[in-house]
């Protein structure tokens, strides 16, 4: 057998060559980098350096000059306020988010259904043109406790005064020597009266302005009957002063509508009357051996139907969710009627004609295929709630800020508003990033694989 011998050098393959430069690559470089470098710059310029500044800030007392390390990270989670502001903070991650959700879904459906769809749209994404400070102003005056201010109470006042019973002489008082004024707001004779004689109760702080339209000149009562009390119940004021105190005078008004109850020894009533235009009453078929205290009852009195103290502890916080869900619906509804509009619905038309009834074609075809439009929605809405700071800044009185307040008015309160440690506020503002970040990382993350479909 004859062996062939190689020869090193052809042994070795010919490396390849490396492929020319494009003439113009690099100015392809520098112009993509021109077009980036303003993003990148803008980028860096307002989030990049803001983090890492915070994080440095953090690790510093109320003076940047200061290095405490961890301490203000340790006073956030043992300061009592910083707990209140993260309870509610989960507050309004669990409740804002899916009331939005739920209504937006809600209002989507019910557009296809409406023939005034456009004006429905309008209506319920109208807040969404409105400021949060506005909204903020609109609800804290729609809330005040006064009917007289606010919308909310006047409705719930008017419509407890419109079914139930009030007095319409609120604050009146007794003048000193004509009555007192007795446990649970009874004003009452100071001596007991016996049948043939008369009382008469001239009374004070009540306005001449708030007295009722049939209220006339006040007038001496009648004399009494052997079995009758009498006397007259009226305003002790003149209009631009003048006049007797105790006495009927030119001027003074009666008190119409007031009830008078004859007071037996034994605490029950024997007797009782109504006051006329005049202020005038008579209580008749009294025994004419036995004495009466004569009363006003508290029930003369009552101020009526008060409003509830909407903008207190107890409610604060539920009346600035509600105001985040009516200015936030709308946003849910545009977003999940773009998904609708999106659908394929021979899907729901197949399931109508199998039988389905509305709620299966809803539930099981319709809220299924939104599914990836109902999370976006709600992952965005919770990356919002987490930031909220707007409506808890404006709503909330002086005595209810504590009770309403959220991480982010927490870190402006530590850092600008009265508490100048800037360090403090870092160590929050990173607790809300942390807090932020698994949102957003979830929904870039939904982003992409819709993109990838």
């Amino acid at each position: 057998m004859t062996s062939v011998t190689v020869p090193a050098a052809a042994e070795r393959a010919p490396a390849p060559r490396r492929a020319p430069k494009e003439p113009g690559s690099w100015r392809k470089t520098l112009i993509t980098a021109s077009f980036l470098a303003p993003a990148l710059l803008m980028l860096g310029a307002f989030v990049v350096y803001p983090i890492v500044y915070t994080v440095i800030r953090s690790f510093f007392g109320r003076d940047d000059g200061q290095f405490v390390g961890f301490e203000n990270y340790v006073t956030m989670f043992t300061n009592e306020t910083t707990f209140t502001a993260i309870r509610n903070n989960v507050i309004w991650v669990i409740v804002a988010p899916a009331a939005c959700t739920i209504l937006g879904l809600i209002f989507a459906v019910l557009l296809e259904k409406l023939k005034w769809k456009t004006a429905f749209k309008l209506i319920i994404f109208m807040p969404m043109a409105i400021s949060m400070l506005a909204a903020g102003v609109i609800f804290r005056g729609m809330f005040q406790e006064s009917p007289q201010l606010g919308v909310v109470n006047a409705v719930i006042a008017g419509t407890q005064n419109a079914f139930g019973e009030s007095g319409g002489y609120p604050g009146a008082e007794p003048r000193d020597g004509f009555g007192v004024i007795a446990d649970g707001g009874v004003i009452a004779s100071e001596q007991e009266i016996a049948p043939g004689s008369v009382q008469d109760f001239p009374l004070t702080g009540v306005r001449q302005s708030n007295l009722p339209d049939d209220a006339a000149q006040a007038v001496a009562a009648p004399e009494a009957g052997d079995s009758q009390i009498t006397g007259t119940v009226f305003l002790d004021v003149v209009r631009g002063g003048g006049g007797t105190q105790g006495e009927i005078d030119e001027g003074k008004s009666g008190l119409p509508g007031m009830r008078v109850d004859a007071v037996g020894p034994d605490g029950s009533v024997h007797g009782y009357a109504t006051t006329g235009a005049d202020g005038t009453y008579s209580i008749d078929g009294l025994d004419p051996g036995q004495a009466y205290t004569i009363a006003l009852p508290a029930t003369n009195f009552d101020a009526g139907a008060q409003g509830v103290s909407w903008l207190s502890s107890s409610f604060i916080n539920a009346v600035i969710i509600l105001s985040y869900i009516w200015i936030w619906a709308g946003f849910a509804m545009v977003m999940i009627a773009s998904g609708l509009s999106a659908m394929d619905r021979s899907l729901q038309e197949a399931a109508r004609m199998d039988g389905a009834t509305e709620w299966q074609v809803f539930s099981r075809i319709t809220a299924p295929l939104l599914a990836p439009v109902l999370i976006v929605v709600f992952v965005t809405l919770i990356i919002n709630v987490l930031k909220i700071f707007d409506l808890v800044y404006v709503i909330p009185p002086g005595a209810s800020k504590p009770a309403a307040n959220v991480i982010a008015v927490e870190m402006w309160t530590v850092s600008f508003g009265g508490g100048a440690n800037q360090g403090l506020g870092s160590a929050l503002a990173i607790l809300l990033l942390i807090l932020v970040l698994p949102s957003m990382i979830m929904n870039v993350r939904r982003f992409r694989e819709e993109r990838a479909r």
